[in-house]
């Protein structure tokens, strides 16, 4: 009994330390992704890594890494305001990319890679989360 309530405390502690190191992290990040997804538009070049929907696939990707970042530096955030606040993002920028004429346009099939995405990073936040460290 008494064990359990040692590796409690010692995996509180352990998610305390890493949650100060991702709430530096956050706002960078969430400031570059902001800027990548709503600058204007250039011509992509064919490379050997590229296939269609790549897109989708680092849409997926970027938002499970900021959806990590959020969960692990923001743990007392609810899961509804957190879904909350992730759809608004998504929306937001999609619409933006429209609403810019930069060169970039909304696809309701990015929203849902973007949904996706801030899904699978919540999950890997909750899988380290229950570790026992």
């Amino acid at each position: 009994m008494c064990r359990n309530c040692f590796q409690q405390s010692n995996t509180r502690n352990y998610l305390d330390k890493i949650s100060s190191i991702f709430i530096k992290i956050l706002p960078i990040y969430w400031a570059f992704l902001t800027y990548m997804l709503l600058r204007p538009g250039t011509e992509n070049h064919e490379y050997w890594f590229m296939f269609s929907g790549i897109d989708k696939v680092i849409h997926v990707s970027i938002f499970a890494l900021l959806a990590f970042c959020f969960r692990t530096a923001l743990p007392k955030v609810g899961f509804i305001y957190f879904i909350q606040i992730m759809l608004v993002y998504a929306f937001a920028t999609e619409i933006l990319q429209d609403e810019m004429h930069l060169g970039r346009s909304a696809e309701l099939l990015d929203i849902v890679a973007d949904t996706a995405g801030f899904f699978l990073g919540s999950f890997c936040y909750m899988k380290v989360k229950n570790l026992n460290l």
